[in-house]
């Protein structure tokens, strides 16, 4: 959320990997933060939502350092993850993606619908889901 502009503070970084058995990238990403004191989640989105048709296309380039180019994941599965948690910070975070124009809520909530006809692969619950949705509708009219 930081690297698109978010003003929230935030206690750790998370990015896309494995939890269970990373690759040699992330094991030393994990490692140096670790030397560093930095929190650093790897975080397999993709056991915890359906991703949605065109995320890979919606990835955001935030840059080249060294030789190691940086993406923020799809803002659609970050929303759809915030939806499925559901925390204050969640919303505060939801309300910033719609705000910024990040996220088009009419498309998140397209979205939304579509992967809830999964929630069951993936430990959804559709009634909270669609409860967090309707919060946020509230939040940002």
């Amino acid at each position: 959320m930081v690297l698109l502009g978010s003003p929230r503070l935030t206690i750790d970084i998370d990015f896309v990997g494995d939890d269970i058995s990373p690759n040699e990238l992330h094991k030393t990403i994990l490692q140096i933060a670790k030397e560093q004191r930095i929190y650093m989640e790897p975080v397999a989105i993709e056991r915890f939502i359906p991703l949605p048709d065109g995320s890979e296309e919606r990835t955001i380039r935030i840059g080249q350092f060294g030789n190691l180019e940086v993406f923020v994941a799809d803002p659609y599965c970050i929303a759809l993850s915030k939806l499925d948690r559901g925390f204050d910070t969640d919303f505060d975070d939801l309300v910033f993606l719609v705000q910024k124009n990040i996220v088009e809520f009419q498309l998140l909530e397209r979205i939304t619908e579509i992967s809830l006809s999964r929630a069951r692969e993936f430990d959804m619950n559709p009634t909270e889901v669609l409860a967090h949705l309707r919060e946020l509708k509230n939040r940002i009219t």
